[in-house]
Parts: structure tokens; C-alpha cells; sequence
């Protein structure tokens, strides 16, 4: 009723009444006479017609359609097949023989007009069924096929119970299939073509019943396959197997399904091979595969061995481009990987992989590439820094006990450790978004923004063998040991070179080592004293952001040529005064002296941090060339008349001694 205007209008029908109502249903089975053809075609009833636009009533051929095929089974319509599988009318089609059937359409126009039968003509412009690769209209045509049945042996039941025990990665992937397998046809697994592997069957030409031996002829066709390939099959003159029966049964040349193909790798691969066990621990492809590879594998898997062939799914979205778009040859948009490692290198685009959720749609453009290079070349040079700096380490002579080390190397040592947890079970997991993430934070914040900052004036300026310096070597033999071993299997390249340049003895290649057990585990104790740095390392932040405001003003050039005076709250007063002078080795200025809040000055500048306020000036002493610190004591040395004392005692005495940092 409610297409009635829009039908008149698209008619020009101006002048109608409407004679009566009824729902479609009221139709059912009443008949019509065809337009054109001597023949009477009955009135159904399809939830697949709808009533949004048009007329509401559709024309059906069970022969050219799905929806119409099975709508027409359960009316027992005909199936007529007029087409050839070259896409014209067959010799015996009245009016249309010999004419393609998009050509024939015009055809069909005129004799519905000379028959006085059409109504209305116009063109249409609606969504149509087209090849994926030739982008050309599809022809449906209703063929004799091969099927293997969901329900007979209990098929579908079987398999949606398996697949209540298996591992779905992303656990949407269940729910997913489930519904597949739950509401899927039975499948068809022949193929019309030129090639491919066939289905090896005899069929009574009267009957249509298999031959009585077909198990054993399919053994000995088998056989022929092996020896000389699938040609062998199509080649093959029937008498050759079945003698003088040869007259009575077809030889059939139609080939399996090519997921049938794929769908039985479990047989052809795992049971082959005494070293892969079955099932396999995981199938991993594209989320298409829940129709695919992944369905048609426990279809086979489940009819033959009673279960699931894997234990696990992991599937994954498609690289689009900047835009969201799919990538396509014809779109000229696609990111091809040789050219990203010709320019960037393979770990760069392995890294860009790991950085996205790949249970989604993956982005990529040049841009995207660029900032994943950018984070690369941030790992990489955490790994340069603690090569440099293990350049003159020997681990057997020179490690420092756990206990010996300073409580600073001894936090950067739990912070490796917990970074490895972590990591490890995102591995897991199959977390890689998150790998990437915590390797990632670890590298620029944990070590980048302070760890390796800091410590490098113990590295630089105190005596080589000194407890200080070898307790920081120590620190950083035990992170590279982990960083290594952790980032191998997204950065494989990268973590190879690494492993060659790592001192000590260890195994030929990083890939044939297991995860670095010799991160030692901190005491309930020892984790509380990890507490004491979080303050500090907050506190180094905001003093950060000062002496880059000063040096913006051109007072300082760096935080060397700077004095910093903390006003302090009583808590962070406390924390901060037990590093005494070795808070200017964590700030990194020349000077650095906590006083009371209330001692505060009108030049100490806010924080954001009501407990915190800094005062920073450019410092009057002289610089010492070797650590570039200003000092009041520089000069005082005869011999070494442009050192501070820190540095005589580094160069000439016993070494100076750190207690913190």
C-alpha cells in the first residue's frame, strides 16, 4: 500500500482507484499468465522481495539465483537453465537463442512492447553482484554440483561444539563463526574448471548411483596423482580402471573446491610430519577466513578426525591507506613492502605492524611509516647507548653483586625486570600493540628521560673501575641482556646486531637463546627503597621544564650552567636531602640545595606543585673541562689548574664515591 503513489507516479498514472487490499500472503499460489511464453507461472511468497522500493513483486528464477533457487525448492518450481556457461541463450530458447543475456535485455523490452505487455520503461541505477577481480556483472546459472551435507552425519553439531574449545584471538572470532557454521548451507564442493585437483568419481550414467568400488578406485587414482600429477586423472580413459562398466559410467571432470583444498592442509601437512603435532597450536590469517580457510578446516577436521585441527585462531584485519581505504593495484594506493625495506629497512615496517591493533583495519601512509621510523631510531639508539657505555666491560671479571650496586642502578635493574613481565605476557597474549607500547615507554621514559641521562657523568667522569661506574655497567649488561631477547621477534634484524656486539660468551645467535633469567629479583625491602625515586624523578621533570624556560630567556645555555635552589614541602624535603650533593648528578645542574618551603624567595618560580617551588640562576664559577660542571673549588689544584676538585680525586686520588646516584 504503501508503494501505491510512487508506483503511480513513476507510471504517470494519474487517474486510478483502488479496487481493493489484501497482503501478499492472499495471493499465494493464484496463477499469471507469462508476457510472452505459453506458459503459466504461479504467485509466491519471499521474505527476500521487500516493500521499501518498486513494487513489491519480483520476478523469480529459481536457475539464476540463490535466493531464488531456494525460494523456488520450497514451491517445487522447475529449475530451468536456458543459459550456457558461456553466458548465452541456449540453441532451444524461444525468441533468445544465441544472444548473450545482457545483450538480449533490450530484446526482452521490445517484444514486452509489441506484445502490449509493458507498462512503464526506465533505467535503474542499483546495486549488482560483480566479479571481484574483472569488476564485470555476474551471471548466475544453477548447474548439478557436489555437496557434502552439514546435517546427515551430524556435521554442524559437531563442529559448533568444537569450536566452543577453541581459542578465539580476538575472542569476537567465536560468535563470528559460530554463526556461520550455525546457518550455512550444505557445501558445495565442486568446481567447473580447466584445472585442479579433481573429484575422482564414476557415476551410473541411468542411476546416478557411484560405483560400487569407488573407495578403492579413488586409492588407485591416488596413486596415479602421485606419480604423474592431476593431469593424470583427466587424462585417463575409464576403461583403463573399470574395464568394459566403462560404457555405463561417467567419468567426472569437475574439481574440488580450492577451500576443500586448503581445508585438509591439517592432513597434508601436520600428519605428514612426525615433528608438528595435531592439532596445531594455531591457524593464523585474515578476518575473512571465518568463512575461509578457517571454516573449511574444521569442516574436514571435524568429519575426519572428530575435532577442531587447531587449539587456536588468530585472525587479523587488512592494511588500508590514510584514508581507510582498501589498497588496490587499480586505486593506486598501495604501500608495497619491498619499497618501505629498500628505504626504511624490514624491522622499521615489522615495527609498524606491532603498532597497530591488528583485530582492526591497519593504516598506513608514508607519514605513519615516518613516525614508526621515528620510534625505531629511539630504540635503536637506547641499544647504541648501552653498547657504548659496555664498550671496556668484561660481565665474568666486572659485575657488581646486586647488593654492591647503587640503589639508582638497582631501580633501573627492577624497572628492566618488570618491563620483561610484562612484556612476556603480552607475548602470550599476542598483545603486540602492547609490546610495542611498553618496550616503547621503557626506552624514552624509564632509561632516555632519566636513567641514562643521569648516569652518564659516573660513566664519563669517575675512575674506570670504580664500584660507581662498574655498578651502572652492571645495570646496563643486565638490561641489554633483557631489552635484547625482548624485542627479537618484532625487531629480528635489529636484535641480531645487537646480540653480535653484546660482551660476554652467549650462543650463536639471539634466536637460539631463551629469556634472560639473570635480572636479579628485588626483596619486600629493596622494592620499597624503589618507592624513594618516584618523588625525585617527578620533581627532576618539573626542574626540567625551568631550566629549559631559562635557557629560552638566554640566561643559560644548558642545565650545567645552572644553580637550582628547591623550596620544599617536609615530605619531598625529606626524600630530596638524603641525596645531598649527588642531587646535582640527578638534576644535572652545577649545584643544587634543598631548603624549606618556608625559606621560599620572590625569585623561586611556581612548579604546578604546591609543594615545590624552583629557583634557578646562572652560576658564577668557573667551568671544569673534564665534567663541565661549575665549581667553586676549580684551580684550587696546582697541578690540574682547570679541574674541580671532584676531578682531581677522579684523575690523580682514590676516585670520589657515590652512595645514590
Amino acid at each position: 500500500e504503501k508503494l501505491l503513489k510512487d508506483t503511480m507516479l513513476r507510471y504517470g498514472v494519474e487517474d486510478y482507484r483502488v479496487v481493493a487490499y489484501c497482503k501478499g500472503k492472499d495471493l499465494e499460489h493464484m496463477t499469471l499468465n507469462h508476457p510472452f511464453y505459453e506458459r503459466v507461472v504461479p504467485i509466491i511468497v519471499g521474505h527476500h522481495v521487500t516493500a521499501e522500493a518498486g513494487t513489491g513483486a519480483v520476478h523469480t528464477a529459481p536457475g539464476h539465483g540463490q535466493d531464488d533457487y531456494i525460494i523456488g525448492q520450497q514451491y517445487n518450481l522447475p529449475v530451468d537453465n536456458p543459459v550456457g556457461d558461456n553466458g548465452v541463450f541456449l540453441p532451444n530458447t524461444p525468441l533468445f537463442a544465441g544472444k548473450h543475456v545482457f545483450s538480449a535485455n533490450n530484446d526482452v523490452i521490445e517484444i514486452l512492447k509489441e506484445k502490449g505487455a509493458l507498462v512503464h520503461e526506465e533505467a535503474l541505477q542499483h546495486s549488482y553482484p560483480h566479479c571481484w577481480r574483472h569488476k564485470t556483472p555476474i551471471i548466475f546459472r544453477a548447474t548439478p554440483q557436489w555437496f557434502i551435507s552439514m546435517d546427515k552425519n551430524n556435521l554442524r553439531a559437531k563442529a559448533l561444539e568444537e569450536i566452543k574449545r577453541v581459542s578465539w584471538i580476538p575472542d569476537w572470532g567465536e560468535a563470528r563463526i559460530n554463526s556461520m557454521v550455525e546457518g550455512r548451507p550444505d557445501w558445495c564442493i565442486s568446481r567447473q574448471r580447466n584445472w585442479g585437483v579433481p573429484i575422482a568419481l564414476f557415476v551410473h550414467k541411468e542411476t546416478g548411483e557411484l560405483h560400487p568400488e569407488t573407495a578403492d578406485l579413488i586409492e588407485k587414482v591416488a596413486t596415479l596423482i602421485e606419480q604423474s600429477g592431476v593431469e593424470a586423472w583427466f587424462e585417463l580413459d575409464a576403461a583403463e580402471l573399470i574395464g568394459d562398466e566403462a560404457s555405463d559410467y561417467t567419468k567426472i571432470n569437475d574439481i574440488l573446491d580450492v577451500w576443500f583444498d586448503s581445508g585438509v592442509t591439517h592432513a597434508c601437512v601436520l600428519e605428514r610430519r612426525e615433528n608438528l603435532p595435531f592439532p596445531a597450536s594455531m591457524y593464523l590469517e585474515g578476518s575473512d577466513q571465518h568463512r575461509g580457510w578457517f571454516q573449511s578446516s574444521l569442516l574436514t577436521s571435524v568429519a575426519m578426525n572428530g575435532c577442531a585441527p587447531y587449539d587456536a585462531v588468530l585472525t587479523h584485519g587488512f592494511t588500508v591507506d590514510a584514508k581507510g581505504m582498501k589498497m588496490s593495484k587499480s586505486r593506486g594506493n598501495v604501500v608495497a613492502p619491498q619499497k618501505v625495506i629498500n628505504s626504511l629497512g624490514a624491522d622499521v615496517l615489522r615495527l609498524w605492524v606491532s603498532a597497530n591493533d591488528y583485530r582492526g583495519e591497519m593504516t598506513v601512509s608514508d607519514e605513519i611509516l615516518k613516525r614508526a621510523s621515528d620510534v625505531y631510531r629511539r630504540l635503536r639508539n637506547t641499544a647504541r647507548y648501552l653498547l657504548s657505555n659496555l664498550n671496556d666491560f668484561n660481565p665474568a671479571t666486572d659485575c657488581i653483586s646486586y647488593e654492591d650496586m647503587l640503589p639508582l642502578d638497582r631501580w633501573a635493574i627492577e624497572k628492566a625486570r618488570e618491563l620483561q613481565k610484562d612484556v612476556l605476557n603480552y607475548y602470550e597474549e599476542y598483545q603486540f600493540l602492547q609490546v610495542h607500547q611498553r618496550i616503547h615507554h621503557f626506552c624514552s621514559v624509564d632509561m632516555g628521560s632519566f636513567y641514562l641521562d643521569v648516569i652518564k657523568d659516573r660513566q664519563y667522569t669517575m675512575q674506570a673501575n670504580s664500584v660507581a661506574r662498574r655498578s651502572s655497567q652492571t645495570a646496563m649488561f643486565h638490561i641489554a641482556e633483557a631489552f635484547v631477547r625482548l624485542i627479537a621477534p618484532i625487531l629480528s634484524y635489529t636484535a641480531e646486531e645487537i646480540w653480535l656486539e653484546l660482551p660476554g660468551e652467549r650462543e650463536e645467535s639471539v634466536f637460539l637463546a631463551t629469556v634472560y633469567e639473570g635480572l636479579p629479583e628485588a626483596t619486600n625491602a629493596e622494592l620499597s627503597e624503589f618507592d624513594f625515586w618516584q618523588p625525585i624523578i617527578e620533581t627532576r621533570l618539573l626542574v626540567s621544564k625551568e631550566l629549559e624556560r631559562v635557557r629560552a630567556e638566554g640566561l643559560i645555555r644548558s642545565g650545567l650552567d645552572a644553580d637550582v635552589t628547591l623550596y620544599c614541602g617536609s615530605d619531598l624535603y625529606e626524600a630530596l636531602s638524603q641525596l645531598n650533593d649527588e642531587l646535582r648528578f640527578v638534576l644535572i645542574t652545577s649545584y643544587a640545595q634543598v631548603k624549606p618551603l618556608s625559606d621560599k624567595t620572590d625569585k623561586a618560580s611556581a612548579t604546578g606543585n604546591e609543594q615545590l617551588f624552583i629557583e634557578v640562576s646562572a652560576s658564577e664559577h668557573d667551568k671544569c673541562v673534564r665534567c663541565w660542571h661549575h665549581r667553586d673549588d676549580v684551580a684550587l689544584s696546582a697541578e690540574h689548574p682547570e679541574l674541580c676538585s671532584r676531578c682531581v680525586e677522579n684523575v690523580d686520588g682514590k676516585g670520589e664515591v657515590r652512595l645514590f646516584a
